[in-house]
């Protein structure tokens, strides 16, 4: 998911804090002693998709893909509503449908089929053999994002089972390059079979719950994400012999440019999502510091006031405005030459309602030098806020609410991406939740030895499984 959830587990307990008085917090129990008959079909749904590798360098998630069509045809969905595509032979995506009512628009639950590439050597077990051991699945994929995948897969073969009728369709789809590679599924559908995935609203990751010392801490629903802009800064001139140096020096132009934009902060800017995340933070918080963080939420621009929420940390930085970094920069042509030309790269992260033209125009006037040119070098794909309507927030409340009495469910935007961002720009709510409770000071997803806790991925099934119905059933 291209970071999102290690971002998203960081920034949920780094701005919740530490545990205070008067709070309820839960900690995690062992696992099930036994499964239930569709938790034993979502265990072999699980090792199936890990084992099967859908790396985007020697992977196939066709395979996966196919795999899981059959889970659909043999549980008796009409081969009319379980399809595979695929834009290239190891790019394939399956789309199946449980048909209802059609009273609303249908509920998509996206899940993504590839994962990053795992290297034995790097390992401790295989990353493409589901390995069950104290308390953990370990595998590629067992938290990004094959047990979403499976979840969706086990509940909805599950609810065809007990006969349940929803009053609206649901879809599930899991798509092909979400974590790099040319052929992103979700991007490919919306352009050349949008009808199999249109949708009044979308589950996907970006979401879940957070966990520290054993103990779950939140439970998070995503509805916005940051948007990538890169930038190239350039500065050229004529050059010379290094031996009779000129205060026009390519290299100290961009420089002294690169300083002031690195002291530069972006106006705070809030909006329903990010508003709602700090008012739920806030109560985490007592004292200045709890009072700093409400006053920021009610609108509050004092630099002083900002200027401490923000030391919290660089996430909670990172949520309350537009940030840009220099990440890349190069230089000049040899040791004994002054530069002829300087560049770097500057990478942003833009809150959702801001326009690329907007940045690149205050990086500008903040280099405060007509020498360095500002140029995108990314496609950009604005990305609205999802609403946080009372049907998607009140359900996440309830379930959760339901499962782990005490949890607060705080809305947040990813400062990573997800596809989700593709479905809001396409017009699709789509919303960041898994139920799925992860260890915030070990996070490895996309890294060594990736594992997530068998009672989470049970857990999260049982999550995903309530809130689907309840989204899903007449009010």
């Amino acid at each position: 998911m291209r970071h999102a959830r290690r971002l998203f587990l960081l920034s949920v307990i780094a701005m919740l804090g530490p545990i205070v008085p008067g709070v309820l917090w839960h900690r995690v129990d062992a696992q099930p002693a036994t499964l239930a008959p569709h938790q034993q079909l979502l265990r072999e749904i699980y090792q199936e998709l890990i084992e099967i590798n859908t790396t985007d360098s020697v992977g196939d998630s066709t395979k996966a893909a196919e795999a899981m069509a059959k889970r659909f045809l043999t549980a008796g969905f009409p081969s009319a509503d379980v399809q595979v595509l695929a834009p290239e032979p190891r790019k394939g995506n399956v789309v199946a449908r449980l048909r209802g009512a059609a009273a609303r628009k249908p509920l998509l639950l996206l899940a993504h089929l590839d994962v990053v590439e795992a290297k034995r050597e790097d390992w401790s077990v295989d990353p493409f053999k589901l390995l069950e051991q104290d308390g953990y699945f370990y595998g590629r994929g067992t938290t990004d994002d094959k047990a979403m995948a499976a979840a969706f897969v086990a509940n909805l073969i599950r609810m065809k089972q007990e006969g349940f009728v929803p009053d609206r369709d649901l879809i599930v789809a899991l798509t092909a390059d979400e974590e790099g590679g040319p052929h992103n599924g979700v991007a490919w559908l919306l352009q050349n079979h949008r009808a199999l995935i249109d949708a009044g609203l979308a589950l996907n990751e970006g979401g879940g719950g957070a966990l520290q010392n054993g103990r779950r801490v939140a439970n998070s629903l995503q509805a916005s994400e940051k948007i990538v802009q890169n930038f190239r800064l350039e500065v050229k001139n004529r050059g010379g012999h290094s031996s009779l140096p000129v205060k026009d020096n390519a290299i100290s132009h961009l420089a002294d440019g690169l300083s002031r934009l690195g002291q530069f902060d972006f106006p705070v800017k809030l909006d329903d999502v990010n508003r709602a995340f700090l008012e739920r933070v806030a109560r985490q918080y007592s004292g200045q510091l709890g009072n700093d963080i409400r006053a920021v939420a009610a609108g509050s621009r004092d630099p002083q006031v900002v200027s401490r929420v923000a030391a919290i940390g660089p996430i909670m930085n990172a949520r309350l405005r537009t940030t840009c970094v220099a990440t890349r920069l190069e230089g000049g042509h040899a040791n004994n030459a002054l530069p002829q030309t300087a560049r770097a790269v500057v990478n942003c992260r833009v809150l959702p309602g801001e326009s690329p033209e907007e940045i690149q125009a205050t990086i500008v006037k903040v280099l405060a030098n007509d020498t360095i040119t500002v140029t995108p070098i990314n496609r950009f794909f604005p990305s609205p806020a999802s609403p946080l309507t009372p049907e998607i927030l009140g359900a996440v409340e309830k379930v959760t609410a339901e499962m782990w009495p005490g949890v607060p469910v705080v809305p947040t935007m990813s400062t990573g991406a997800t596809d989700s961002r593709l479905l809001r720009t396409a017009g699709i709510a789509a919303y960041g939740t898994s139920g799925m409770f992860g260890d915030i000071d070990d996070v490895r997803a996309h890294g060594r030895d990736e594992r997530l806790l068998v009672r989470s991925l049970y857990e999260g099934q049982e999550y995903l499984y309530r809130l689907v119905k309840r989204l899903s059933s007449p009010p």
